[in-house]
């Protein structure tokens, strides 16, 4: 079945489902009716059990796992909460699934209620702890892993464990301080070191102003957020990546997908009942206009010539609201300036910024008198609804041409941190590097397979090609290295698999299920699951490397297959398609590769790194008496220092920018800087120089034997 018609059919399901509803005499909700939350309920789960991917009973064990993920993501160190409150919330455990099929929220309003006359209870402990120096002396210990302790009993224990928590982090407070001062000292033979004392009393006022700024931001939530947080306990109960959108959130989904957003391209952030300027994106309205700086404090807001809004104490998401805007518009900012505090009106015309960090770059190195050709492909970006927008497979191709020019014989594509996104620009990569073929098969819920193909004969690159992946490559990353693995058209670069996301979502409007005359926001929805051409799935197993380089996330718990209710593996039929033996010593490189690192110090020590890191992610208990806590913290510092030469490292490669970028170098401070710094952190990047070493290793075959698989 083709795409345009399977698109059809669940338009088609969309408005079946709408006349259900309709049929079914369920009320058709106003803008004045109040059950607007039983209508996201009765809406979700009619989508969820008709439309994801797997068929699921609303049961006791969706009960189960609603109620102890939402009191989880309430309270998930535990401090919100006390024995009895659970005790109180258990009449729920097994009741919550009946009040979904009846559209009852009462679980939701009770264990809110209580979580919000809690949140005013403990704000008045942390206060009063942090008033007065604690008892150091004092032999005990606190566990971090919250999965591994139970809620106190009563209101007594949980002041304590709240009484814990701010003295570990006073303590680790300390200890940093302790560590600056130490540097400055060395620097400095005049700086007044501080005593104990003093940089005790500065830890408590730093970690109260922390937790001050942490209950400010849960007071700035509204209903919408936290009902939200409830709705997506519910449809995660189905996979980890289906989600409930409130309308807020959806920009900020948008905005990443597309690596653009309108506005004056500011990054913000809020510090007490302030925001601040953090940043400015380069090439951005404020970056070109050059008075709004970094450090700044936004007072007011106005739109134009009107009456400017007062945003001190104003929660960040609405004053950024206020600030971005349509493309020509003019936006006017009170400011307080960070370089001496005089107050200035910014006037400001809003445009289109694009997250340069979002999009394809490239650079060149050589080695042993060849150059080769890198390219980094942070996400698989596109906006939909605007044709003439940059997307990934467009700037994927320019970049391969602009390489070509510089006259590069083998290509690497860093894929590493690339968590996805469009499929369809990684289907139209993929074509970029075969003649034409399957890429991948996608599955519906009880239907067949679906071929994905590359239906441009044409290649644009028929040269060497490595394909650098880790944990973090995950969707569309591990389609486009599956495809170029089972074609035998790249070597496969990496930590021992990749994240292993297999599942495909579609972001489904609500507004399109019922009639109701406010946003509702979106479901994002797992509709499909993938699968290589050879027929296994990538979920949970992801793509597995043909050269594994050790990490520091080697033993750790990461990647789906951790995941609570991810999807399991399964394998479908392979589909037809021809294997391109491209290289002459394919399985030689791999193995000199292999040797390579096996030899290798530096990899050698990451290894030994890696088996560290996890220890201490499994020793999760801290003795909160100075003396011990000093103790072990310079022990956990004396072992680090044997790892400090891992991130030390230089490859003594030399990078530099494809031609058509030096004459934006040379007339750009800015951007100059933005390379240089790439620059020099890829020269010191040993998974980039043991990628570069295989490429140079590669010989392509003169005349491709072409092998069929079935």
């Amino acid at each position: 079945m083709k795409l345009k018609l399977k698109i059809a059919v669940l338009l088609a399901s969309i408005l079946l489902f709408t006349i259900i509803i309709q049929a079914s005499g369920y009320k058709i909700y106003t803008n004045n009716d109040p059950d607007k939350d039983k209508i996201l309920i009765f809406t979700l789960r009619n989508i969820l059990t008709r439309s994801h991917f797997v068929s699921k009973e609303i049961d006791d064990d969706f009960s189960e796992y609603v109620f102890n993920k939402f009191i989880d993501d309430l309270s998930p160190n535990k401090k919100f909460f006390t024995e009895k409150d659970i005790k109180s919330f258990s009449k729920y455990k097994y009741k919550i699934d009946n009040q979904i099929l009846k559209d009852d929220i009462s679980f939701y309003k009770e264990v809110f209620k209580k979580f919000t006359k809690n949140i005013e209870k403990t704000k008045s402990y942390y206060k009063k702890l942090l008033s007065k120096p604690f008892n150091y002396k004092k032999d005990e210990t606190i566990k971090i892993d919250y999965k591994e302790i139970h809620f106190v009993r009563n209101d007594k224990k949980l002041k304590n464990h709240w009484r814990k928590i701010v003295k570990l982090r006073t303590l680790i407070r300390i200890r940093d301080n302790q560590a600056k001062q130490k540097a400055k000292a060395l620097k400095d033979k005049k700086y007044k070191v501080k005593g104990f004392e003093e940089l005790e009393k500065e830890a408590r006022e730093e970690v109260q102003k922390d937790i001050e700024d942490m209950f400010i931001r849960l007071e700035e939530l509204n209903h919408e957020d936290w009902f939200s947080v409830f709705l997506n306990c519910i449809v995660s109960a189905f996979d980890p990546h289906t989600a409930y959108l409130a309308p807020r959130a959806k920009e900020f989904f948008d905005q990443d997908m597309s690596g653009k957003l309108e506005g004056i391209g500011a990054r913000l952030n809020k510090r007490g009942a302030y925001i601040n300027v953090v940043e400015l994106v380069y090439g951005g309205p404020a970056w070109k206009q050059k008075e709004l700086e970094a450090g700044d404090i936004i007072l007011e807001v106005a739109q134009g010539d009107k009456k400017p809004v007062d945003i001190i104490g104003m929660r960040l998401g609405d004053a950024v609201r206020l600030i971005k805007g349509k493309k020509g518009t003019e936006v006017r900012l009170t400011v307080k300036k960070k370089i001496d505090g005089s107050i200035k009106i910014i006037s400001i015309i809003r445009d289109v910024v694009e997250l340069e960090e979002t999009f394809v770059k490239s650079s060149v190195v050589e080695k042993d008198g060849k150059k080769f050709g890198l390219i980094n492909l942070p996400k698989f970006y596109i906006k939909f609804d605007e044709k003439n927008y940059r997307d990934s497979y467009k700037d994927m191709k320019a970049e391969v041409e602009r390489l070509k020019k510089e006259s590069v014989e083998g290509l690497i594509i860093d894929l590493r941190g690339n968590g996805g996104g469009s499929l369809k620009t990684a289907i139209d990569i993929s074509g970029l590097f075969i003649d034409e073929g399957p890429v991948v098969q996608i599955k519906y819920r009880d239907q067949n397979p679906i071929v994905k193909k590359d239906t441009d004969s044409r290649t644009q690159w028929k040269g060497a090609l490595v394909i650098l992946v880790d944990e973090f490559s995950a969707s569309a990353s591990e389609i486009f290295a599956a495809a170029m693995q089972d074609y035998k058209r790249a070597v496969i670069i990496g930590g021992k698999q990749t994240h292993g996301k297999g599942t495909v979502q579609s972001i489904l409007p609500i507004n399109k299920f019922i009639r109701y005359d406010k946003d509702l926001g979106v479901i994002k929805i797992t509709i499909q699951k993938f699968y290589r051409i050879n027929g296994g799935s990538t979920q949970k197993e992801g793509v597995y490397s043909d050269i594994e380089i050790p990490s520091r996330y080697t033993y750790m718990k990461f990647g789906e297959r951790d995941m609570e209710r991810a999807l399991p593996w399964d394998k479908i039929k392979q589909t037809n398609y021809t294997v391109k033996n491209s290289y002459k010593n394919f399985y030689e490189v791999v193995s000199n590769s292999k040797k390579r690192i096996s030899e290798t110090p530096n990899f050698n020590l990451l290894k030994e790194y890696a088996k560290w890191l996890k220890k201490q992610q499994d020793d999760t208990e801290y003795s909160l008496k100075y003396n011990l806590f000093v103790k072990e913290s310079e022990l956990k510092e004396k072992q680090s220092e044997k790892f400090k030469s891992v991130f030390e490292y230089n490859s003594n490669l030399k990078f530099s920018s494809p031609n058509y970028e030096l004459p934006l170098i040379k007339k750009d401070s800015v951007f100059r800087s933005k390379r240089t710094n790439w620059h020099k952190d890829l020269s010191k990047d040993a998974y980039i120089e043991e990628a570069v070493n295989v490429l140079s290793e590669l010989e392509l075959k003169s005349e491709e034997k072409l092998v069929k698989s079935y």
